[in-house]
C-alpha cells in the first residue's frame, strides 16, 4: 500500500498544465455506522504553459484506509473535456464514496496539444479523511 498524504489538498504542475485538488468530508450524506463515508474534491486545472491543451481523459486510482484499491478510467471530466488556451483554467467538483474513514486519490489527465502530441497531466496525492475531534466535539486541524 502507498503511504498515506497527511493532506487534504495536493498541487502539481507538468508540462505547463497546474492541477490543484482539495477535498471535504460530506457528514450529511455519510452513514459511518454502514460503512460509508462521502467525500467531495474541488479540482482547478489551469494551463500556465505557451500552448493550449485539451483534456480529454482521466484516469484516478482510488485508495481506501484498508489498502482496497479503486481505478477509474474515462473521458473527460464531468461530461466536459475542455480545452485551455494559455491562461485559461477550469474547475469542477466531483464525489468519491470510501468504505473506511480515511483514504487517497491521485492520478492524471491525458492532455492532448493542437499539433496531436498528448502527456498526462499528475493529479498529486491527497487525503479523503473525516476530521478529528477533541473531547468536546470540536474538528481539530
Amino acid at each position: 500500500m502507498s503511504t498515506l498524504v497527511a493532506e487534504p489538498t495536493s498541487t502539481a504542475v507538468t508540462d505547463g498544465v497546474r492541477v490543484v485538488v482539495r477535498s471535504v468530508y460530506l457528514a450529511e450524506q455519510s452513514v459511518p455506522e454502514d460503512g460509508r463515508y462521502v467525500f467531495a474534491y474541488t479540482v482547478a486545472i489551469a494551463n500556465e504553459g505557451d500552448l493550449p491543451a485539451q483534456l480529454r481523459t482521466r484516469h484516478w486510482v482510488i485508495t481506501d484506509g484498508n489498502g482496497g484499491v479503486e481505478e477509474v478510467r474515462g473521458p473527460g471530466v464531468v461530461g466536459e473535456t475542455p480545452r485551455l488556451l494559455p491562461g485559461q483554467s477550469f474547475q469542477y467538483t466531483s464525489g468519491c464514496v470510501l468504505r473506511t474513514s480515511i483514504g487517497t486519490m491521485h492520478g492524471s489527465y491525458q492532455m492532448f496539444r493542437d499539433d496531436g502530441s498528448h502527456f498526462d497531466a499528475i493529479i498529486a496525492p491527497f487525503t479523503l479523511a473525516v476530521p478529528m475531534r477533541d473531547s468536546r466535539d470540536r474538528v481539530v486541524n
